[in-house]
């Protein structure tokens, strides 16, 4: 009897369980409906992923990037190098060490094969950048990145010629190491003291030099200059932007005057430690100067500091020379310099690098 009575009970539960469902039913199908709607609006959206996008970006960017080849006036030797298309008009990047001062012939690998014979533009061996052009307008170019938004850690790829043009074009991955590394290269008797660079971990072979780190938007923002031999993985590139203002100049006139004030300076990092100076923390420590110089013959001395071209901070050789370029030759401009425990603004008129001494001053 009292299984009975247990079963009949049951049964009433369930039948009422039931009822109930089904009188809030409606209103619950309805949030349910709703949240199956806006899951299948969720899943007809498609994210990619990085790595299916990469392939699709270099793909878009390889024909910007071309093989230089320098050959020397006495045609004894050739360099070969890296490139990369920045300008529809026909400007390519490279590396100065790999054009020389006065290359004979500079031949240009184009992504279809084709050769076009190139004309050295601009070249600066401090910064060790050179831009080459071809006569004939092309339907591709490499967009310039902006240094200031590299942030150490982020992807980054180089393209180039590693070796020889056998291996044309080959693409290697890594990341941003660091940014602002300051290196010190020797080249018999010369001593070149590069700083700002992108140090980064992806493979750079000899024949990458001149060819792009770009980011995974495929954005040019340096130019691979050199590799630590000694080693893994500590590769250098050039941030880009240096250029910029060359190349506006370049295609707006068809040449470019490098402004120059004859001085080198040293951050104060490096100030501390190639020339045991103790320097501020911001500024540029004014470590050699042409004696003929626009900043020697208005006053400024070895031990200065230069904080500012024309109100805008400038904390390295590279600030200075990105601010720098953006002046013509023979424009007065404002530097702003400690001397002593006395900040004054000195005037100057930019003088020109191509007229004065081509030594490592800037």
């Amino acid at each position: 009897m009292k299984i009975v009575i247990y079963a009949l009970l049951m049964i009433f539960v369930s039948l009422f369980s039931y009822a109930a469902g089904e009188s809030a039913g409606e209103g619950q199908s309805d949030v349910v409906n709703e949240r199956l709607s806006v899951t299948e609006d969720i899943n007809e959206i498609v994210i990619p992923k990085y790595e299916e996008l990469l392939p699709d970006v270099v793909e878009r960017v390889l024909p910007s990037v071309v093989g230089v080849e320098a050959v020397e006036r006495n045609k004894q030797g050739a360099s070969l190098g890296s490139g990369v298309i920045v300008s529809k008009k026909g400007y390519i990047i490279t590396n100065h060490h790999v054009v020389g001062d006065e290359p004979y012939r500079i031949d240009i690998t184009l992504h279809d094969g084709s050769v076009e014979e190139g004309t050295l533009c601009w070249s600066d061996r401090a910064l060790d950048v050179a831009v080459v052009k071809i006569s004939a307008d092309v339907p591709y170019a490499a967009e310039m990145g902006e240094y200031a938004s590299v942030r150490a850690g982020e992807d980054v790829f180089a393209i180039g010629n590693p070796l020889s043009l056998q291996f044309e074009r080959s693409v290697t991955k890594g990341i941003v190491s660091a940014k602002n590394r300051s290196i010190t290269i020797e080249n018999g008797d010369s001593v070149l003291h590069m700083e700002d660079l992108i140090q980064t971990d992806a493979s750079i072979n000899p024949g990458n030099s001149g060819g792009p780190l770009m980011n995974s938007e495929g954005k040019v923002i340096g130019i691979n200059t050199v590799r630590v031999s000694t080693a893994e993985g500590m590769g250098f590139a050039i941030p880009v932007n240096i250029c910029e203002s060359v190349i506006k100049k370049l295609e707006k006139t068809g040449s470019f005057e490098t402004p120059y004030l004859g001085i080198y300076a040293y951050t104060s990092q490096a100030a501390n430690y190639l020339k045991g100076r103790k320097a501020p923390a911001d500024g540029l420590y004014v470590i050699s100067l042409d004696i003929d110089g626009p900043c020697y013959e208005n006053g400024i001395r070895y031990g200065d500091i230069i904080t500012k071209i024309n109100s805008v901070k400038v904390d390295s050789m590279l600030s200075l020379r990105r601010e720098l370029f953006k002046c013509s030759v023979g424009e007065s401009i404002i530097l702003t310099v400690v001397s002593g425990n006395e900040e004054k603004e000195v005037e100057v008129i930019v003088g020109n690098m191509e007229k004065s001494y081509q030594g490592e001053n800037q």
